[in-house]
């Protein structure tokens, strides 16, 4: 079974539901250790994203690169930006596709996350989004089916923010608040693993 844009819409739909509801739950964490704005992000992303999905072309590499500029109009946060990175450098790997095998996404992920970690400057095991995405990366890798790739990739994200919980936000915002963050979860990586569930169809 491939992937396409199809796909990719109802993945998009999930995730409008996912991010309203857990909107105020983003906010709060992401106001303990930064803006307070990062469920205000993602609602307004995913929802502009799904505006966008009635026109989004069967070029996978054009409908991804349509949903990094919807995204990108509706927010000037850090999270936004880099979210919108991940999102134009799987379009870049996909362009003239309109298809993808579930095995790819592991390359995908992976391909966004390099794109995100230069964007951003910041290391692995800096307690951020990047581990999530480097996570779920090495867990689907070599995976062929689409439901045990979104499954693994649900469970990676939440393992990761749960692995690095006891260390200090040393990237960021966060690593102004140092020792204080050792037992916190980061805001960013709370936010992947309620994606990656949702895309996963965990609600």
């Amino acid at each position: 079974m491939t992937l396409t844009v199809a796909d990719l819409r109802a993945a998009i739909d999930r995730l409008v539901v996912a991010m309203e509801r857990d909107f105020d739950a983003l906010n709060t964490a992401d106001g303990a250790l930064g803006d307070g704005d990062l469920g205000v992000t993602l609602a307004r992303g995913t929802k502009a994203m799904q505006e966008a999905g009635p026109t989004l072309p069967d070029d996978l590499g054009q409908a991804l690169l349509a949903c990094a500029q919807a995204f990108t109009k509706t927010s000037g946060s850090s999270y936004g930006t880099l979210m919108a990175t991940g999102l134009m450098a799987m379009a870049k790997a996909l362009k003239g596709r309109t298809s993808v095998d579930p095995s790819e996404v592991s390359g995908l992920i992976a391909a966004a996350r390099d794109a995100m970690q230069a964007r951003g400057k910041a290391d692995l095991g800096g307690k951020t989004v990047l581990d999530s995405l480097d996570a779920m990366a090495k867990a689907t890798a070599g995976l062929t089916d689409a439901v045990a790739v979104a499954t693994a990739a649900a469970d990676a994200a939440a393992a990761a923010q749960a692995a690095l919980r006891e260390r200090p936000a040393t990237v960021g915002r966060a690593r102004i608040f140092g020792e204080r963050t050792i037992g916190m979860d980061d805001p960013g990586m709370i936010a992947m693993t309620h994606i990656a569930a949702a895309v996963a169809g965990r609600g």
